[in-house]
């Protein structure tokens, strides 16, 4: 059985202008009410937010990684050293 999930409250304050704003475009996006809309929207930037700031990081990650290892690059292991000799047997033939 799930675990049930309680609900939290959001309250906010804004302008009756920016409010019927909000309610028009809820309307003309097919949202049920505005708590809907304000919730879909909410999470759909918020999803975004979270993925770029995932990428940022990842990306800084991986640039790390890379730089390192040019600056302090490994020696060659007992495999690239067989395939290099692989190599060079075949090219010579």
């Amino acid at each position: 059985m799930a675990p049930l999930q309680h609900s939290a409250r959001f309250d906010t304050r804004l302008p009756e202008a920016q409010k019927q704003f909000f309610e028009r475009a809820a309307v003309l996006g097919g949202y049920r009410n505005l708590s809907e809309f304000v919730l879909r929207t909410v999470q759909e930037k918020a999803k975004q937010i979270i993925a770029q700031n995932e990428q940022i990081i990842a990306s800084k990650r991986d640039s790390e990684i890379f730089f390192d290892a040019l600056a302090n690059p490994q020696k060659p292991n007992t495999a690239l050293r067989t395939a290099v000799q692989d190599y060079k047997t075949r090219m010579a033939k």
